[in-house]
């Protein structure tokens, strides 16, 4: 059985994290299939959305600390290398991807897979869903972008205590946070999360990746910097298929057919 599982339709491509009778641990051979389905994807025109979620009742329980491929025997694991080669690449992967991409966080999230959700633009919840970094219990730091993401979306007194103290937090306080879009009741979570998956799938693609773009380069440049990023990817978004679309359908008083299509 596939550790990811990956469903097309409506534009949007599902990705399932598929073992959930581990909570959905990380292994390096889920996380080169996670990578994979996320380059195919990027590369598929019939793709306009993704939406990542969990099978079972958990999200994701971190890395499998029982996987063989952490040590071999009598030796300490090099967990940079770990990162290096199975981590940072989806990380990047997901974080660098021009489509819009949702996730739908169905249950506890823990250690890495607290993080990864981060890396998504926009998180839903299940409300009985409950963060938990984890790596404070076993004397390591977070993961899978958490360093990054928690200060810059938390700031720094909220990243760190949840870091230091390892305290559950749950949906409802992550999105009176700012860390997620939203938490929902359980039994809506898919529903509501495929239903802004496929809102995205329907909507200018290429402009929305320009969009990502623009806020991720933000993150790290000044003012000026960031009205030469913005001059120079409108004027990108304003020669679109998308863009005369719209204004077409403006001027004939109907919804735009959008094709997400750069040029």
């Amino acid at each position: 059985m596939s550790s990811i599982l990956t469903q097309c339709g409506d534009g949007v491509l599902t990705v399932t994290l598929n073992r959930p009778e581990k909570l959905n641990a990380l292994t390096g051979e889920m996380l080169a299939q996670l990578y994979e389905a996320l380059a195919a994807a990027e590369n598929d025109d019939s793709v306009r959305a993704l939406l990542l979620t969990g099978a079972g009742r958990g999200f994701c329980a971190g890395q499998d600390l029982q996987a063989q491929n952490l040590a071999t025997a009598g030796q300490e694991p090099n967990l940079g290398e770990v990162l290096d080669s199975q981590y940072n690449p989806v990380l990047r992967k997901m974080t660098g991807m021009r489509k819009p991409l949702v996730c739908a966080v169905n249950g506890v999230a823990a250690g890495a897979g607290a993080n990864l959700p981060l890396a998504c633009d926009i998180v839903f919840a299940a409300k009985s869903a409950k963060f938990i970094q984890a790596f404070a219990k076993i004397g390591l730091i977070p993961d899978a972008g958490g360093t990054w993401h928690l200060p810059h979306i938390l700031g720094l007194p909220r990243a760190k205590a949840l870091t230091l103290l390892n305290e559950p937090l749950s949906a409802r306080k992550a999105a009176e946070w700012g860390l997620i879009w939203k938490a929902v009741d359980d039994d809506e979570l898919m529903a509501e999360a495929g239903a802004a998956a496929r809102e995205l799938a329907r909507g200018p693609t290429f402009g929305l990746g320009l969009s990502k773009h623009a806020m991720h380069r933000a993150m790290s440049a000044s003012l000026d910097e960031q009205l030469d990023t913005e001059r120079d990817l409108q004027q990108r978004a304003g020669r679109t298929p998308d863009h005369a679309e719209s204004m077409r359908a403006f001027i004939e008083k109907r919804t735009p057919r959008f094709s997400g299509k750069p040029s």
